[in-house]
């Protein structure tokens, strides 16, 4: 099987926002604490997609600046396109298993820090494997 470089630089681009989302977030998690359950979950969980797609943005642009200087209009429009849905995709299904999960830990009585890496090492697995498999059948890498 040949190894895609797009693909697996956008995988590493989101092992590497995962790590600094995750760590972040279960800070944030812990410090929201005395929060009723839902608040901590629902906040904690936008904090983390501001960071993650704060950084993912800019790794992005650093690994494709020169990519996309190179490449046809209609073609940066295909790429993007495929990109973007793709990742909407990804995101439905990681807000389908991210906030009910996180919320679950925390009803049962998790430490928040640890209930937030949890869901958040659950729902990102998830989001890597349906964007992985979106864009290979998108063919957009």
């Amino acid at each position: 099987m040949k190894l895609n470089q797009q693909l697996l630089q956008i995988n590493r681009n989101f092992v590497i926002c995962f790590v600094i989302s995750a760590s972040l977030s279960a800070i944030l998690a812990q410090l929201l604490s005395d929060y009723e359950n839902h608040l901590n979950t629902t906040i904690t969980i936008v904090f983390g997609y501001v960071i993650y797609f704060g950084i993912f943005s800019g790794l992005f642009y650093w690994d494709n600046k020169n990519r996309y200087r190179q490449m046809k209009a209609n073609l940066i429009k295909k790429e993007l396109f495929g990109l973007i849905s793709s990742f909407g995709i990804g995101e439905v299904g990681y807000l389908a298993v991210r906030w009910p999960s996180f919320y679950y830990f925390l009803e049962i009585g998790i430490e928040p820090y640890l209930a937030s890496l949890v869901s958040e090492i659950i729902a990102t697995a998830c989001y890597m494997a349906i964007v992985t498999i979106f864009l290979r059948g998108t063919k957009t890498f």
